[in-house]
């Protein structure tokens, strides 16, 4: 096999949307907050979605590898905005260094948002969150999320919705300082956009050069955001809102290609 196109999943949130933003759509009364491709064999390790938001994400943090207890996974992830209402933000990192005691009694009293940044998110800005990093997402997003495969979630606090909260082992793995400011960058300072211990993401437009075939030796997934990317033999094809995963990109043909996003595991 040298590519094929990966199912797709669409996951009702209560802070997801009735309707998604082209070339996605919801059915009919569900409110769809994510859309994630199957993870392949080939590239286990990378779990691709889109997020849609109309309410705030829970106030949450994942573990790292060396953090996760048995039957946990890491979660080291990053945000790619791709569209983003005029005053959309995201929550990430504290004001300044805080205690666990600190964030265990704002989790309690609904002050810890107050605690956190929340910078304002625009179309093409880039967050890369080391496994850690406490963050919300606020409504009014479109994201590309690139993770580990891994949904270990805890949550610190949830604005009063009844779900489960996780205070003890968020704070035995949250970061309880400052977000660094390298980890924010453009989509315009690619092509290499995350290169991380668990992932690497770039941004190309039209066909990969050089350097980028040098990157990506081996499997990895193919997410054309404008145009279209297939396989040369013309087995297999994605466009906008479908993703490939190929063994290799000598495989691919990017002559229908404008923006496409790669990714594979480190």
């Amino acid at each position: 096999m040298t590519a094929r196109k990966l199912p797709t999943r669409m996951v009702e949130k209560v802070w997801g949307r009735e309707v998604l933003p082209a070339p996605f759509a919801a059915p009919p009364g569900q409110r769809i907050g994510e859309i994630w491709f199957e993870p392949p064999l080939q590239v286990p390790q990378v779990l691709v979605k889109y997020l849609f938001t109309s309410e705030k994400l829970s106030v949450q943090v994942h573990p790292s590898d060396a953090t996760a207890l048995p039957g946990e996974a890491g979660k080291e992830e990053c945000w790619l905005v791709l569209d983003a209402e005029p005053d959309a933000t995201l929550a990430i990192g504290f004001n300044r260094d805080v205690t666990p005691d600190e964030i265990a009694a704002a989790a309690q009293d609904g002050t810890i948002e107050d605690l956190l940044v929340w910078p304002p998110a625009r179309p093409g800005d880039l967050f890369y969150l080391p496994a850690g990093t406490v963050h919300a997402i606020g409504p009014g997003l479109a994201l590309v999320e690139v993770q580990q495969t891994s949904e270990t979630t805890f949550r610190l606090y949830d604005y009063g919705r009844p779900r489960e909260l996780h205070l003890e082992r968020a704070l035995a793995v949250a970061d309880c300082g400052v977000y660094h400011p390298q980890n924010k960058r453009k989509i315009t300072d690619g092509p290499v956009l995350v290169d991380g211990p668990h992932f690497r993401l770039d941004r190309i437009e039209g066909a990969p050069d050089a350097a980028t075939l040098a990157a990506y030796p081996g499997a990895l997934l193919v997410l054309p955001l404008e145009g279209a990317v297939a396989t040369k033999d013309g087995s297999a094809r994605a466009g906008a809102g479908e993703c490939l995963v190929a063994d290799g990109l000598a495989s691919l043909d990017f002559s229908k290609a404008q923006v496409t996003l790669l990714t594979r595991a480190a």
